[in-house]
């Protein structure tokens, strides 16, 4: 069995449940944030959207370099997005990710993968950690945080790894 065949039922699953938490943010709610320094809800809601997407370059590219132009239209780029229109791109971003899985090599999960942000590099190594902490793990993180947003604001949160409290 190939390193991708491995990974793909993890893929299928977290990516399952990220979806699960996406759609429960209110299109009322998603100009609210928790605190000053936090990101608005559909900014969130959006930046985990882009993370399928950011799947697609480390599975496919050898760098991604992002400029500060990009962290400039990108801070905004969830400003008019509804939850249908998150979940829109959620889903077409997500079979491009899942393709690009299935199709990488064992011989690529060794190769390397930088992320340069803004002049700096904030990932230099092989590409199966760089799957790993930039796409897998970035994902979980931010869907807890979206989990904790959606708690402030009484709505149900959906088990992930076994029961949450609201199905008990």
């Amino acid at each position: 069995m190939s390193i991708s065949e491995t990974l793909l039922p993890e893929f299928d699953k977290e990516f399952a449940s990220t979806r699960k938490i996406l759609a429960l943010a209110p299109d009322d709610r998603l100009a609210w944030k928790p605190h000053a320094k936090s990101m608005e809800m559909g900014r969130l809601a959006w930046h985990i959207t882009g993370l399928t997407g950011r799947a697609v370059d480390v599975l496919t590219t050898s760098v991604r370099t992002v400029t500060a132009e990009d962290v400039a239209k990108r801070k905004d780029a969830w400003v008019g997005k509804t939850r249908g229109m998150i979940l829109e791109q959620f889903d077409a971003d997500l079979k491009a990710a899942r393709e690009a899985l299935a199709a990488t090599s064992d011989a690529a999960w060794g190769e390397p993968w930088k992320l340069e942000f803004v002049s700096r590099a904030v990932f230099d190594g092989p590409r199966a950690s760089a799957y790993r902490n930039m796409v897998i793990s970035h994902m979980i993180h931010h869907r807890a945080q979206l989990g904790l947003y959606l708690r402030l604001n009484d709505i149900a949160i959906p088990g992930v790894y076994g029961p949450s409290a609201d199905e008990g």
